[in-house]
């Protein structure tokens, strides 16, 4: 009876860490079990990276509103509040479009929301 060896299964996983680790500096891309560690920490980085997009992002809107109201003579913090009692339905992300792009447009949203008490 032929022995059956894990040999083929083994070298396509290896192959398999040393693609995805392909471009890693020193031994990270050759030596498997190197590569199979820094392939699991990149991977972590990654996953908290993508949780850090969102704050960072909804930071960067908030900051871009902020500043479109301060030269309007308004704080961030009040007019939020307006438009969170006037039902408006738009995001953060939205409302940064205006007011870098379309500073008339914004404009006309603020006064909607200075109108409400």
């Amino acid at each position: 009876m032929v022995r059956i060896t894990g040999g083929p299964a083994s070298r396509a996983r290896h192959n398999k860490v040393r693609k995805a680790t392909k471009g890693y500096r020193h031994k990270n891309h050759t030596t498997f079990k190197l590569a199979q560690q820094a392939h699991m920490k990149a991977g972590l980085h990654a996953y908290v990276g993508r949780k850090q997009k969102k704050r960072d992002f909804r930071r960067l809107w908030i900051t871009r509103i902020s500043a479109a109201l301060r030269t309007m003579g308004l704080r961030y913090s009040e007019i939020k509040n307006k438009w969170l009692h006037a039902h408006m339905e738009i995001d953060r992300k939205n409302l940064s479009e205006l007011a870098v792009n379309y500073p008339q447009v914004f404009e006309q949203v603020v006064e909607v929301a200075k109108k409400v008490k």
